[in-house]
């Protein structure tokens, strides 16, 4: 029993600590929170319907171009589709056109992911 009371302030550190983590919005590898994000999925209408990240809006990325005055003032824009391929150029779109507040989310399972409470 004496290792015990060795052991025990780590471990009540170890249980605050998932404890405060599970409590917060989840960061990404960025830091950013996809909460505090305008996620934007690039799927087309169709895919979009049949699910997405929660409070995503659709803008397919054969239409973003055209669609730059929608993200215009937005604090952090998170772009993602179904495999990652799409949101990469997506990204690449948003960047040529001057935006610097912008994440390559990947797919939307793994932005939903980012958004679930664990």
């Amino acid at each position: 029993m004496p290792q015990l009371r060795h052991i025990l302030p780590g471990l009540l550190s170890l249980a605050l600590t998932l404890l405060l983590t599970a409590c917060n919005p989840k960061p990404n590898a960025t830091g950013i929170s996809y909460a505090d994000s305008y996620l934007v999925d690039v799927r087309t209408p169709e895919e979009f319907q049949s699910g997405s990240a929660d409070g995503a809006v659709n803008i397919p990325l054969h239409t973003l171009s055209t669609r730059l005055e929608e993200l215009k003032g937005k604090q952090q824009i998170v772009v993602f589709c179904r495999s990652g391929a799409r949101s990469a150029q997506a990204y690449e779109v948003l960047q040529e056109a001057g935006f610097k507040n912008v994440v390559d989310g990947g797919s939307w399972s793994e932005v939903q992911a980012q958004l679930t409470p664990h």
